[in-house]
C-alpha cells in the first residue's frame, strides 16, 4: 500500500512562513513547498531547514520557490503573503496594498491547487478571507482565517501572568473581528473551570478592582499585534501567529475535531449572515464543519455587534476600491446593532 505525506503550501517566505515551515517540519505534519516573490530567499529558508533534519528528527521535503506551479496538488494553503504593519499603521491601511496581493494569490491557489484548504492569516484578516473566498470560489467551509487561536492564546497568557496561575490551565475565547474591536469573553474565561473574576476578586477583595484590572488585561489584548509592532519597529508578530496556525493545520489534517476559535463564513449564526467572522467552530478534515453558537449577554452581543460592524466596513471598503463586486453582500449582510 502507498502512503502520502500531505503537501502544505505556505504561501509567503518572510517570519511567519519561515517559522511555520520550520514547526511543520518537526511537527513532520507534510511536505512543505514555500512560495515568496522574493528571488532565492524560499529556497534559502527551506534549505536552512532542510538541512537541521537530522538534529531534530524529520524526514519530510522541504522546497522553496518563486513559481506557482509547485504548489500544484497542495492539500492545504497557509497564505502569509502581504505587507506587515508598521509602527502607527492600522490593519485598515493595509486594505489596498494587501487586497491586491491576495487577489493574484488566490487566482494562483485556484489554478494550482483547487481542492486544497486555505487558511489566510494575512491581514486585515476579515477582509482578505472573504476576498479570497470570492477569488477562488472555494466552498467556504474549505477557506478560512486564523485569528481568534491567536487572539485567544494572547488573552490566556496575560490572565495567566496577572493570577500567577500556570497558562495550560486558562481556558480563554476570544470572539469578532481580528481588530481593535475583537471581543475577548471574560463571562467565560476560567481557570480549569474556576471563573477568573471570582479569582481577581479573591485576589483584589473588591469587584470593582477585579473589573479595573480585567479591562486592562483586554484593552493589552485588543493592542497586542500593536505592542510587537511598536517594540519591533520593523515588523510585526510571527512566532506567535505562526503557532496558531499550525494548531489550526493539525486540526485539519489529523481530523481532531477541535474547538477552536475561527474566521468562519456565518449564514444566520450569531444573527450575522454573509460574513466571515471570528467564532468558535469545529475544525476537521472538511475544515470548517459546524460553528457553535454560545449564548451572549446584552453586554457581549453589543461588543460583537460593534465588532461585526468593523468586518462589515472593511467589506464595503473592498467593494468600493473594486476587489469585490457591488453586489457581492447582497440580500445577506443584515447586522443589527444592539444598544
Amino acid at each position: 500500500m502507498a502512503f502520502k505525506r500531505p503537501k502544505i503550501a505556505l504561501i509567503g517566505g518572510g517570519q511567519i512562513g519561515g517559522v511555520l515551515a520550520q514547526l511543520c517540519a518537526q511537527r513532520q505534519l507534510g511536505d512543505v513547498v514555500m512560495y515568496d516573490i522574493i528571488e532565492n530567499m524560499p529556497q534559502g529558508k527551506a534549505l536552512d531547514i532542510a538541512e537541521a533534519a537530522r538534529i531534530n528528527q524529520f524526514d519530510i521535503k522541504l522546497f522553496g520557490t518563486n513559481t506557482y506551479k509547485d504548489i500544484e496538488g497542495a492539500d492545504l494553503c497557509i497564505v502569509t503573503a502581504g505587507v506587515p504593519r508598521k509602527p502607527g499603521m492600522s490593519r485598515d491601511d493595509l486594505l489596498t496594498v494587501n487586497a491586491n496581493i491576495i487577489k493574484t494569490v488566490g487566482e494562483n491557489i485556484k489554478k494550482f491547487a483547487p481542492d486544497s484548504h486555505v487558511i489566510v492569516i494575512s491581514n486585515p484578516l476579515d477582509a482578505m478571507v472573504t476576498l479570497m473566498q470570492y477569488v477562488t470560489g472555494f466552498p467556504t467551509n474549505r477557506v478560512y482565517g486564523q485569528a481568534g487561536v491567536l487572539d485567544s492564546s494572547r488573552f490566556a497568557t496575560f490572565l495567566a501572568w496577572e493570577l500567577g496561575v500556570s497558562v495550560k490551565d486558562i481556558n480563554a475565547l476570544v470572539l469578532g473581528g481580528h481588530g481593535d474591536k475583537m471581543v475577548p469573553l471574560i463571562r467565560y474565561a476560567n481557570v480549569n473551570g474556576i471563573p477568573v473574576m471570582e479569582l481577581l476578586k479573591e485576589k483584589y477583595g473588591s469587584s470593582a478592582r477585579a473589573r479595573e484590572i480585567i479591562d486592562g488585561i483586554i484593552e493589552r489584548t485588543r493592542n497586542a499585534g500593536t505592542e510587537i509592532v511598536t517594540l519591533l519597529q520593523n515588523g510585526s508578530a510571527f512566532y506567535s501567529p505562526a503557532a496558531s496556525a499550525l494548531q489550526m493545520m493539525e486540526a485539519v489534517l489529523h481530523d481532531e475535531k477541535r474547538l477552536l476559535p475561527v474566521c468562519a463564513y456565518l449564514q444566520g449564526e450569531y444573527s450575522v449572515d454573509g460574513y466571515y467572522v471570528g467564532v468558535p467552530a469545529i475544525l476537521g478534515k472538511d475544515g470548517v464543519e459546524k460553528i457553535i453558537e454560545i449564548t451572549l449577554n446584552e453586554e457581549e452581543q453589543k461588543m460583537f455587534a460593534s465588532s461585526v460592524a468593523a468586518v462589515v466596513k472593511l467589506v464595503e471598503d473592498l467593494i468600493r476600491l473594486g476587489f469585490l463586486p457591488p453586489k457581492y453582500h447582497y440580500q445577506r449582510g443584515k447586522l443589527e446593532l444592539v444598544g
